[in-house]
């Protein structure tokens, strides 16, 4: 079955007792048991419920994982993965994650004793520098935000089988219908299904999907025990966002490579951040492991000034958090996604003033490279 069918047809489709072809909404807490343990499937909706099965059924069938689960949050899904840790123990992270990973990881959970080292993933070397006894786990973000840089997730993922590490990756930027990280070896993959797999900004969800029975055991016990779930509403519209990612992820990234044609020739941007571009460091490695390039696109303008000026002029690019929309949106890493992280560990890793990062909508790319015409003017 080719991904964009299994899209559509992966999980469970519909409804067998109605012929439904829509997986109903099962806007339930509790279900009849016939005795004490005696009952359908489902006794409570935090344990599980039809409707946010469905959703985690598809997405462990486009991940190729053993077993998925939904959660309230992008951040609620790395939260219940950083649980499967223990104090003492060692992670490695990439350098540029999204800020409120870094937020999680260096103001929450380094008081329960879970110690962390970021660095430039994309260099493996730099990795296997960083690995301790007490190290449990390498994460990467691939590609980066808001850098997009990326990391070799196949040869990551022989590294920390090596030293009996769990590899993470966080796919939200390439989505799985680019991108299959458990393919490639990966142990556990997270999404912020908020952004591209819902794709129309009216939900907030996390998703994560394992490779093996035992991390499913044991992530399902976690998502029981604090509860952290995705309820049926939110659930059905983000099956109903995954449908048509397919097509929306090709036209998301066939605007974003005009958009970059654009901006590149363009004499007030400083620099240009897109891994589908063959002057990116990481290009190669990312033809390689992706299907696709994605509709992620940062660049400079140079100075927090331009960044204002440009921001006061656009008219269709939608200034606001988030990414992965129909709409086009707009943002400001330093002062927006990645405002938790120190200035200084920000500029450290090219986190500027001047770094714009745009997510390309839907719209008609004509309208969108006028707006953004207009705006460097």
């Amino acid at each position: 079955m080719k991904q964009r069918t299994r899209l559509i047809h992966g999980g469970i489709s519909g409804d067998p007792s109605t012929g439904a072809v829509s997986v109903p909404i099962y806007q339930v807490s509790t279900y009849k048991q016939d005795g004490i343990g005696k009952h359908k499937g489902y006794e409570y909706s935090r344990t599980g419920n039809p409707t946010r099965h469905a959703l985690e059924e598809l997405i462990k069938d486009i991940e190729n994982g053993e077993a998925g689960f939904a959660f309230g949050s992008g951040m609620a899904a790395i939260n219940a993965v950083m649980m499967l840790f223990n104090a003492g123990d060692h992670l490695i992270l990439t350098d540029d994650v999204y800020g409120g990973t870094y937020r999680i990881m260096t103001k929450v959970l380094n008081r329960l004793g879970i110690d962390v080292s970021f660095v430039d993933t994309s260099n493996i070397n730099n990795i296997e520098n960083e690995i301790r006894d007490n190290t449990r786990a390498i994460y990467i973000e691939t590609p980066t935000n808001p850098l997009l840089k990326i990391t070799d997730i196949k040869a990551t993922a022989e590294l920390a089988q090596s030293k009996n590490l769990y590899l993470i990756v966080d796919n939200t930027f390439s989505t799985p219908y680019w991108q299959n990280p458990i393919s490639l070896g990966a142990n556990i993959v997270i999404h912020s299904a908020t952004k591209y797999l819902g794709g129309h900004s009216d939900l907030v969800a996390g998703l994560v999907v394992v490779d093996s029975g035992e991390l499913a055991q044991k992530l399902h016990f976690i998502q029981n025990s604090t509860g952290g779930v995705l309820g049926p509403q939110d659930s059905w519209l983000l099956i109903r966002g995954i449908k048509t990612l397919g097509v929306r992820m090709e036209e998301h990234e066939r605007n974003a490579q005009e958009i970059v044609a654009f901006l590149q020739q363009h004499p007030s941007i400083k620099k240009v951040y897109y891994p589908g571009l063959k002057t990116h460091p990481g290009h190669e490695i990312a033809k390689k492991q992706s299907r696709g390039f994605g509709g992620m696109i940062s660049f400079d303008v140079g100075s927090e000034e331009a960044v204002e000026k440009l921001l006061n002029r656009v008219k269709y690019f939608t200034l606001a958090e988030s990414l992965g929309a129909v709409e086009s949106l707009i943002s400001v890493p330093a002062k927006m996604t990645h405002a938790s992280i120190p200035k200084e560990q920000r500029e450290k890793v090219g986190i500027t003033d001047g770094l714009i990062r745009i997510s390309v909508g839907l719209e008609d790319i004509e309208d969108l490279i006028n707006d953004l015409k207009y705006a460097l003017s």
